[in-house]
């Protein structure tokens, strides 16, 4: 089944209804989002572009951007997405790796950029430019009525690739099955329903924007309060209308710095999400202290949409990522692939049927990331509370091994952010002559603070095994961030890397 039909149906049902509520107060109903859906579909096929072959957009978000990634569902043309933050060099291995008939960007590429392009046979087009595109004149002149192409559920809707954090990104095939069965599974979850009004201020080159959020509203005919960007007036101004938000924490911690956010302002609101980078407990317990409201934190990636997820009703663990998704299962092990013991920390491995296909061109590295019995190896250390909720604790290649130990940097972390004056900590492994690896500590300072070393070292001396303590700390004034708010650690490894070459 092609993922797209279920957004149509969506339509039939509520063809009047506001689907998308824009930043300038003009708004798209269900009716009219199908027809400009089919428009640019039509569009994609006058231009060349053939069932199964790939469109590259590196545009910004916009509504534009939205229709081409619906209209490419419906074509049955494999949508690649690509952060708009990507430099030449950058751009240039996506496209050789994915080898589009379209690369669609919002401004003219670099003539370096269109010159590779044309010597690999690449279409290029503008989306949202000043001056019409050809791509855009034909959606003007398209039919509004083309046909939704028929799809396997194992054939690829969307590729999208791996941050990168780690050599090379590497692209994950996403079918069809994957996004009708985690749209499904988070809409009974998370009780969406066509009352809701869900604000959307996430890019949509990743999992959580462009999955996420818009497969929740546009499948059960909910209306999308539509922002561009995020900006703290205009969603501290959509809240008393709302009924959802999906954010990535930093949107929290800024609202949680404006006065006007109270329990008056959110009475409409019924659930505040937050992922793609974990959420501080501190955080959680100042958000709800000021709104009432519990943030409901869940666990995905873009080998797997969501894989967990706190409860609509029920315990919302600060902390924690929750438990699986009805039809996914999670197990963690040791090194040894054996089922860890009583709560103990291990890999997280994952099964269902959102799970993707594998890596788009690389069959070695899809046969290395999955088990002999199946199961994806998402990377990730976790581990299992007493009630079956899982915490994420770090990244396996974040795993710190000092003198032998095994050092979970989450674990220091926690224990430096509930020092008072503390903003927010990482900890990584550096290079070390003696130990492998030495426990490297960045922190931020709130405003005000005059914490030091010593004190920072006191409280760790006092809490934690010896090996666990930081031997080095270094006061940044902010953490180095993904465009997701993820704290960049393979940074953090380069920027401290010397500090004990000899």
């Amino acid at each position: 089944m092609n993922f797209y039909k279920k957004i149509s149906d969506t339509c039939k049902r509520y063809p009047q209804k506001i689907a998308i509520l824009l930043d300038n107060k003009k708004s798209v109903t269900y009716t009219e989002l199908d027809k400009l859906v089919a428009r640019y579909s039509h569009a994609l096929i006058l231009s060349g572009v053939n069932v199964g072959e790939r469109v590259v957009s590196q545009a910004d978000k916009s509504i534009e951007a939205l229709l081409l990634y619906l209209a490419c569902l419906r074509t049955g043309v494999i949508f690649v997405p690509l952060n708009t933050s990507y430099r030449d060099d950058e751009l240039r291995y996506f496209l050789e790796d994915a080898r589009p008939k379209l690369f669609i960007t919002s401004r003219e590429p670099s003539g370096k950029i269109k010159s590779f392009c044309e010597s690999i046979n690449i279409q290029s087009e503008t989306l949202g430019a000043v001056e019409p595109s050809r791509l855009q004149s034909l959606v003007q002149h398209a039919s509004d009525e083309s046909e939704i192409v028929v799809r396997n559920s194992s054939d690829t809707a969307v590729i999208i690739y791996t941050s990168g954090t780690t050599g090379r990104s590497k692209g994950a095939m996403v079918t069809h099955e994957n996004l009708i069965t985690n749209a499904d599974a988070l809409i009974n979850l998370w009780r969406f329903s066509d009352a809701d009004m869900l604000i959307h201020a996430l890019p949509i080159f990743h999992v959580h924007g462009l999955f996420v959020a818009n497969h929740c509203a546009l499948t059960s005919g909910a209306t999308i309060i539509w922002h561009e960007r995020f900006d703290l007036d205009r969603i501290m101004n959509a809240l008393p209308t709302a009924t959802v938000l999906m954010g990535v924490p930093t949107f929290y911690t800024r609202m949680l710095g404006d006065q006007r956010l109270t329990p008056e302002l959110v009475t409409k609101m019924r659930l505040f999400i937050s992922g793609s980078a974990p959420l501080l407990e501190e955080t959680h317990t100042l958000f709800e202290a000021k709104t009432g409201h519990r943030i409901l934190e869940r666990y995905g990636m873009s080998e797997a949409g969501m894989i967990t997820s706190n409860p609509y009703k029920g315990e919302r663990k600060a902390g924690t990522v929750g438990c699986p998704l009805p039809g996914v299962k999670v197990r963690i092990t040791d090194d040894d692939g054996n089922l860890t013991q009583d709560g103990a920390k291990g890999h997280v491995q994952i099964t269902g049927p959102n799970v993707f296909s594998g890596y788009w061109n690389n069959l070695e590295k899809t046969k290395e990331e999955f088990t002999a019995d199946g199961w994806f190896k998402t990377g990730d250390i976790g581990e299992w509370d007493g009630d079956g909720y899982l915490s994420i604790v770090g990244r396996s290649k974040d795993l710190i091994i000092s003198g032998g130990f095994n050092v979970y940097p989450k674990e220091i972390e926690l224990v430096i952010d509930a020092i008072d004056g503390i903003k927010e900590s990482a900890v990584i492994g550096v290079p070390h002559p003696d130990f492998g690896e030495a426990v490297t500590a960045a922190v931020t300072l709130e405003s005000g603070s005059d914490l030091g070393v010593a004190q920072i070292m006191a409280v760790t001396q006092s809490q934690l095994a010896p090996y666990k303590v930081p031997k080095t700390i270094h006061f940044l004034d902010d953490l180095p961030r993904n465009a997701m708010g993820k704290v960049q650690k393979a940074e953090l490894r380069k920027m401290f890397s010397d500090d004990w070459v000899r």
